[in-house]
């Protein structure tokens, strides 16, 4: 079995963020894990990594459909997966479709799209969404945050080298990411657990609850938006409880 990672929007570097999760998820199973780099992103070179200057123009024309893509490449070269999707990477896991290595799905303060749903109409609702804005032809951008503002929004149950470092990989996303409407819903008919962070200020509970109905199972967490950055056990545990059905 292997475990896939899916990180959020607007961020790169998607293996530092799981990393917590990944380490400790070795130890205790000896789960072997991957984070998946998304085009989006600018992500996608060796490592998975984008550039520590990844610049609008990395990302330009590639949106939803190119990392979708990139997921199924990455489910193609395994047997079994489990795969975790964070925020966004929900819907990556949506437009992926069905595939015969997936397993178990896990969200967490994540998404389950009907077909026909773009990124930004998930969110359209919300009171206070997160402000972004486009930084060139056809990019977007988070504005109006540092890295105090943005830790204490995302990561206020973390510690301020944390909240900085996460910061740090902020990056512009290509707009497809957000306003292409799904084809497929690769969440209907596979197993699935949502975790709802019950002390998230990005995403509302309401959202998260409306989308946990949709999975097999949820379970609350008490974490900010990033659990698997501040309590990595609540996050393995519902990894780990896949292998024991």
């Amino acid at each position: 079995m292997d475990v896939i990672f899916v990180h959020g929007a607007l961020v790169r570097d998607g293996a530092w963020w799981w990393q917590p999760a990944a380490d400790l998820l070795r130890e205790r199973t000896g789960i072997r894990s991957s984070a998946l780099a998304l085009p989006s992103c600018g992500e996608g070179g060796q490592g998975g990594r984008a550039s520590e200057s990844t610049t609008p123009g990395e990302v330009r024309g590639a949106g939803l459909v190119e990392d979708a893509a990139a997921l199924r490449r990455a489910l193609d070269r395994v047997d079994q997966a489990i795969v975790v999707g964070h925020s966004y990477g929900g819907t990556v896991i949506a437009e992926a479709g069905h595939h015969p290595a997936v397993e178990h799905l896990l969200y967490v303060s994540s998404y389950l799209p009907d077909v026909g749903v773009p990124q930004g109409g998930i969110m359209a609702d919300e009171p206070d969404p997160v402000a972004v804005a486009e930084v060139a032809p056809g990019v977007i951008g988070v504005t109006g945050y540092d890295a105090v503002s943005f830790g204490a929004r995302f990561l206020q149950d973390a510690d301020d080298a944390t909240q900085r470092a996460a910061w740090s990989r902020v990056t512009p996303q290509g707009v497809g990411a957000f306003a292409t409407p799904t084809t497929t819903a690769g969440w209907q008919g596979v197993d699935s657990t949502y975790l709802v962070c019950t002390e998230d200020r990005s995403t509302t509970t309401g959202l998260q609850r409306s989308h946990a109905a949709r999975a097999t199972r949820s379970v609350d967490v008490p974490t900010g938006h990033h659990p698997f950055i501040t309590r990595p056990d609540l996050v393995v545990d519902a990894i780990a409880a896949f292998t024991a059905v």
